[in-house]
């Protein structure tokens, strides 16, 4: 069964090293290669990531993921930044955990780690030095 996913594209500025187009090939190439079907698409041009209030597409986002009715399970992501550069990082991982919570998935196609909410690889600390 093909997995259904929103994109979600971030660009503060024209001068910006990642352009929507470039947010757009990276995912669609993650897409392809894990048999998930982009049904939906936001985008925040020219806005900067400090703020949720002032980023419609991120705000119609979040609308969308409470929807039960909505067409997507996942939304992917270029990398962390896009999702935000949050002031508070509580921020980011709420709306993260927005979706979660609503059976959504937010993958980061960039990054190399797994958003899967788990601590991954803690090392034990030494207390006696």
């Amino acid at each position: 069964m093909r997995l259904c996913a929103a994109q979600y594209i971030r660009m503060s500025t024209d001068h910006q090293e990642y352009s929507p187009v470039l947010q757009r090939q990276a995912i669609a190439e993650y897409a392809r290669a894990h048999n998930i079907h982009v049904v939906t698409d936001y985008e925040d041009a020219g806005i900067s990531g400090l703020t949720f209030r002032q980023r419609p597409a991120l705000v119609q986002l979040l609308l969308d993921v409470e929807n039960p009715k909505r067409k997507f399970s996942k939304v992917l992501v270029f990398d962390v930044s896009r999702w935000g550069r949050f002031q508070d990082v509580d921020e980011a991982a709420f709306y993260e955990y927005a979706c979660r919570r609503a059976g959504v998935e937010v993958i980061y196609v960039a990054e190399s780690f797994a958003n899967d909410g788990s601590p991954g690889r803690i090392q034990p600390v030494d207390a006696t030095h």
